[in-house]
């Protein structure tokens, strides 16, 4: 009877773990296709002094800006991208312009990469971490405290705020949605992004 209640033990908890793997794999997949739908923003500064992390912060602005304009209507990142690759050089004057009329001869660079970005809130929507698609924008030295943000969707800029309906489909949505019970899970992609960039590059 005893080894009858141990073996029942052990299927119970073998089951537990597999469908935990099971829920923890289709959460991860979730996410990697979440990533395939945004746009980040990335704004290096010069230096941590005042001055340059104000002129960050008007860098930014005039970027927002830009890119607000430049991806009016866009419906996917695909679309977005398309945008971007054609008029990167819109970008690339907006910063330079906003640089100059601050009184700054620092050099700037705006390109287009696929980079690592942790877990990240913004209000109510948590975006899980991994590699992203993302507008690295460089002012001088670019050695100073940075900021980011998503682009595209405009889900956190002044200028263009969307509702994420517009560009979620409601999984996807409930998957970012702040939420207690999931935030282990964030946590668990993280670490399985992290070990994947340090085992793979």
């Amino acid at each position: 009877m005893q080894r009858k209640n141990k073996y029942l033990l052990f299927a119970i908890v073998t089951a537990f773990v597999l469908a935990s793997a099971v829920s923890i794999l289709g959460f991860i997949s979730r996410a990697e296709e979440l990533r395939g739908q945004v746009l980040r923003l990335h704004v290096l500064a010069n230096s941590n002094s005042a001055e340059d992390q104000a002129l960050k912060l008007l860098v930014r602005d005039a970027l927002l800006e830009a890119g607000g304009e430049l991806f009016s209507g866009a419906t996917s990142l695909g679309n977005a991208a398309e945008r971007l690759a054609e008029n990167q050089a819109v970008l690339q004057k907006a910063g330079e312009d906003c640089i100059r009329e601050n009184g700054k001869s620092y050099a700037f660079s705006v390109s287009i990469v696929s980079e690592y970005f942790g877990t990240r809130s913004y209000g109510e929507l948590t975006l899980p971490a991994g590699e992203y698609l993302a507008i690295k924008a460089v002012i001088g030295e670019g050695e100073g405290q940075n900021w980011w943000c998503v682009m595209f969707p405009p889900l956190c800029l002044p200028a263009a705020q969307a509702e994420p309906e517009e560009y979620f489909e409601s999984g996807t949505l409930s998957l970012i949605e702040s939420n207690p019970k999931i935030e282990l899970r964030f946590k668990i992609v993280e670490l399985f992004e992290e070990m994947k960039l340090k085992w793979f590059g």
